[in-house]
C-alpha cells in the first residue's frame, strides 16, 4: 500500500509540479484528490446499502401482498353465510390440533432431556469413578507420607529430650552420635515433606480435572425416545376417539381456510360441539404411562430401520395403532401416523 501511494505521490507531483513557490496549492490539490477518493468508496458503499434496502422493501412488499391476499379471501369466506359456518368449524378443528402438536412437542422434549440426563449422569458417573480411583493411591502415598514424618519428628524429639537429660561424662561421649541422629532424621524429613507437597500436587491435579462435556443421544437412546413419541402420537389419536374426526382435524392443519366445506348448519353445528370433548379427552387423563410404555415396546419390536445408523423407524413398519384396554388387552388397527405426519410427528423425532 506504502509502495501505490508513493507511487500515486509521484504522479501527481509529476502532473502538478514540485516548486517550492506552488507548493502550498500542490498540497490542496493533494488532499482535494484523496478526499475524493474516499467520497466514491462512501458513496459505492452507500449505493449498495441502497440496493440492499430497495430488495428488502420488494420481500416485504411481496409478504404484505400475500397477506392482504389471504386478508381479502377470509372476508369474502365471513360474507358468505355458508362458508362462514365452515370457517368457524375448521379454525376450531384446527385448535384441537394445535393443541395435540402443542402437547407432542412439549413430551418430545421432555423425554429428550430426560434419556440426555440419564446418559450425562453416567457419564459423569464413569469419570468420578475413574478420578477416585487415581486418587486413592496418592491419598494413600500421601498418608503413608504424614505417618512417616510424624515418627521421625518424635524420634527426634526424643533425641533432642535425651540429650538435654545427659550430664557428666556420658553426656560427652552420647551426645555426638544423639546431634548425628537428630541431623540425619532432619534430612529424612525435609525430603518426605518434598515428596508430600508433590504427591499433593497431583492430587490437586486429579481433582480439578475438567468434567467431559454433556453428549448428545447415541443411535440407541435416540430410538428409544422415538418409539415413546410415536406411543404418545396415538395416546392423542386415540383419545380424539372417532376416526372421522381425527381426519377432519389433521385436514385442518393439512388445508387452508376454505377448502374444505364442512356441510350444513346443522352439519357445522354438530362438529362444533364436538370439538370442547375433543380438548378436554386431550387434556384429561393423567395415568397412561404404564400403557404408554407397553405401546413403545410392541412399536419397538415391529420397527424396522433403513439404515443400522437410522434412528427414525421405516413409516410402515410402525403404522399399527395399538389401542390397550383397561384389562390389557391389545387391539390393533391400520393407520400411519408417522407416513402421515400427524400431529407434526417428523419434527419432533430424535435423529
Amino acid at each position: 500500500m506504502d509502495y501505490v501511494k508513493e507511487w500515486k505521490l509521484s504522479s501527481l507531483t509529476a502532473i502538478f509540479g514540485s516548486s517550492e513557490e506552488d507548493s502550498p496549492d500542490n498540497e490542496k490539490l493533494l488532499h482535494l484528490y484523496w478526499n475524493r477518493n474516499a467520497l466514491k468508496k462512501e458513496f459505492a458503499g452507500l449505493r449498495n446499502e441502497q440496493f440492499r434496502l430497495k430488495e428488502k422493501i420488494r420481500q416485504q412488499e411481496g409478504v404484505s401482498a400475500g397477506l392482504q391476499q389471504k386478508l381479502d379471501h377470509m372476508e369474502n369466506l365471513l360474507l358468505d353465510p355458508e362458508w362462514s359456518r365452515s370457517v368457524a368449524v375448521f379454525y376450531q378443528l384446527r385448535a384441537v390440533a394445535l393443541q395435540c402438536e402443542g402437547k407432542l412437542a412439549r413430551f418430545a422434549e421432555r423425554i429428550k432431556q430426560q434419556h440426555e440426563r440419564k446418559q450425562n449422569d453416567k457419564l459423569l458417573a464413569s469419570w468420578n469413578e475413574i478420578r477416585a480411583k487415581d486418587s486413592a493411591p496418592l491419598k494413600m502415598e500421601i498418608l503413608e507420607r504424614r505417618d512417616a514424618i510424624q515418627c521421625l519428628e518424635d524420634q527426634s524429639q526424643s533425641d533432642r529430650r535425651q540429650l538435654r537429660e545427659l550430664n557428666g561424662l556420658f553426656r560427652f561421649f552420647k551426645r555426638r552420635s544423639l546431634r548425628s541422629n537428630i541431623a540425619e532424621r532432619a534430612d529424612r524429613i525435609q525430603v518426605a515433606k518434598l515428596e508430600e507437597a508433590a504427591l499433593k500436587a497431583q492430587l490437586d491435579d486429579v481433582k480439578s480435572r475438567t468434567p467431559p462435556d454433556t453428549m448428545g443421544l447415541d443411535t440407541r437412546a435416540k430410538r428409544s425416545v422415538n418409539f415413546m413419541i410415536l406411543a404418545y402420537t396415538q395416546h392423542l389419536y386415540l383419545q380424539i376417539g372417532d376416526r372421522t374426526l381425527v381426519g377432519l382435524v389433521k385436514e385442518s392443519r393439512d388445508k387452508s381456510v376454505g377448502s374444505v366445506n364442512y356441510g350444513s348448519e346443522k352439519e357445522c353445528a354438530e362438529l362444533l360441539k364436538l370439538v370442547p370433548g375433543c380438548i378436554a379427552a386431550i387434556d384429561g387423563e393423567s395415568n397412561f404411562a404404564e400403557a404408554l410404555q407397553k405401546r413403545a415396546k410392541l412399536i419397538s419390536e415391529k420397527a424396522q430401520f433403513y439404515k443400522e445408523d437410522d434412528a427414525v423407524p421405516v413409516p410402515g413398519t410402525v403404522s399399527t395403532l395399538l389401542e390397550i384396554d383397561a384389562d390389557g388387552q391389545v387391539h390393533e388397527s391400520d393407520v400411519n401416523l408417522l407416513g402421515d405426519n400427524y400431529w407434526r410427528i417428523a419434527a419432533t423425532l430424535s435423529r
